[in-house]
């Protein structure tokens, strides 16, 4: 089992909004976490994975952590091809 979550700036940013909307059109549902209304998500895509821009994307299939930021469509494209 696939999970994928998508940290989000919001609803005004566009990479965001388009990567959730790939993700959905190739079958995947992903979590979306608003980094404005969750100050340990947002420390956690800050401080941990030391991402600077969103969406920052994270994928978690049972054998560790995948993750990307910016609207990518060949991540994308990859993991609904593994969903």
């Amino acid at each position: 089992m696939v999970t994928v979550t998508v940290y989000s700036t919001g609803p005004s940013c566009i990479r965001c909004r388009m990567t959730i909307d790939k993700l959905q059109d190739k079958g995947v549902t992903p979590v979306v976490v608003q980094l404005a209304e969750n100050p340990a998500a947002h420390e956690y895509v800050t401080e941990e994975l030391d991402y600077s821009e969103a969406p920052v994307v994270v994928v978690e299939d049972g054998t560790g952590q995948d993750h990307w930021s910016g609207f990518r469509p060949d991540q994308i494209a990859r993991v609904a091809r593994a969903a």
